[in-house]
């Protein structure tokens, strides 16, 4: 099973904000996951970002690898990913 940290659509239309989830590969984007590791919020000025840190370094040290855009959001958060 190979597990991926990435982002699933939640909201409105025209009103997104996303969860930051661990998922396998085969589940669909917005679909089935694993553990739900924080949400992003690109609307609000300054863009809201909230991480559980601990959690998201567990997932990593198993092996799950981050998305490009989750590991930019993780960077901002000094959390250092490997990306797929």
């Amino acid at each position: 099973m190979a597990v991926k940290i990435r982002l699933t659509r939640m909201g409105a239309k025209s009103k997104p904000f996303y969860r930051i989830v661990a998922a396998d590969t085969d589940f669909p984007r917005d679909g089935r996951f694993l553990e739900i590791l924080g949400n992003y919020d690109p609307k609000k000025n300054p863009a809201e970002i909230n991480i559980k840190e601990d959690r998201v370094r567990d997932w990593l040290a198993k092996g799950a690898k981050a998305t490009l855009t989750v590991s930019s959001l993780l960077k901002t958060k000094g959390i250092e990913a490997k990306i797929k």
